[in-house]
């Protein structure tokens, strides 16, 4: 697997990744990850992958980081 793009974002660190004809959108958040898997029949190429990482995808995906964090502290 190796790293081919990253999406610029104040507060989770986006990384894409390609491995075969996959690639994986890896989203980092302190201790906490999500990783989201495509085919490249699915997007057909980065560009078209990236055309589906919209803002509203990733606001949708830093909302679940909130949830996890807060299920993450109830278990403290």
């Amino acid at each position: 697997m190796r790293i081919v793009d990253s999406i610029p974002h104040p507060s989770i660190t986006i990384g894409i990744y390609q491995m075969n004809d996959k690639f994986q959108v890896r989203f980092e958040a302190g201790p906490m990850e999500q990783i989201f898997k495509f085919t490249l029949e699915e997007v057909k190429s980065l560009d078209g992958l990236k055309k589906r990482i919209t803002p509203e995808f990733i606001e949708a995906t830093r909302k679940r980081f909130n949830d996890m964090f807060v299920q993450m502290q109830d278990t403290l």
